[in-house]
């Protein structure tokens, strides 16, 4: 579910940072660029976890500020197919399921990914989904605010 991911990123330090340690400055910049974006093929970053080396600092013409590559580690989430987490229903409807683990909103159940046997219902201000199992009349109702453990989890298609 969290990884490290070893990164590799040549930025410009904005010239407001300047005035903070190095090694302060990078941190505060490579958490305004990358905590709490979804990385494609990575996940969504949680943290900074370290910054391995620095190097650069020169001053392109024109550019008025430093620039440094950067290798640095960063904590990503990325639950893997079919990895069982506990959630909060945000939202469904008969396309699916969409979750929350607190920190992270964005996780989707399509329909095609709901246990077998499984249907929607949507009756008198009424939504939710039933899974049915074991014998006949065994039933597990999934509605908003209702904390479950999913089965299936895909993120989604977003590399911002």
């Amino acid at each position: 579910m969290f990884y490290l991911s070893k990164i590799e990123h040549k930025f410009a330090l904005p010239p407001h940072l300047l005035a903070r340690p190095i090694r302060e400055a990078i941190q505060s910049e490579l958490e305004r660029l990358f905590l709490d974006k979804v990385i494609q093929k990575l996940g969504l970053c949680i943290s900074v976890y370290d910054i391995t080396s620095i190097e650069g600092g020169s001053i392109f013409p024109g550019a008025g500020a430093p620039t440094y590559q950067v290798v640095f580690n960063l904590i990503m989430f990325r639950p893997f197919p079919g990895e069982i987490i506990s959630a909060k229903v945000m939202s469904l409807d008969a396309d699916g399921v969409r979750l929350s683990l607190g920190f992270f909103e964005d996780i989707y159940i399509p329909t095609h990914h709901m246990p077998y046997p499984s249907y929607y219902i949507s009756k008198n201000n009424t939504r939710k989904w039933t899974w049915e199992y074991g014998e006949e009349t065994d039933e597990f109702n999934i509605e908003i605010s209702n904390e479950i453990p999913s089965s299936k989890c895909e993120l989604p298609n977003d590399s911002s």
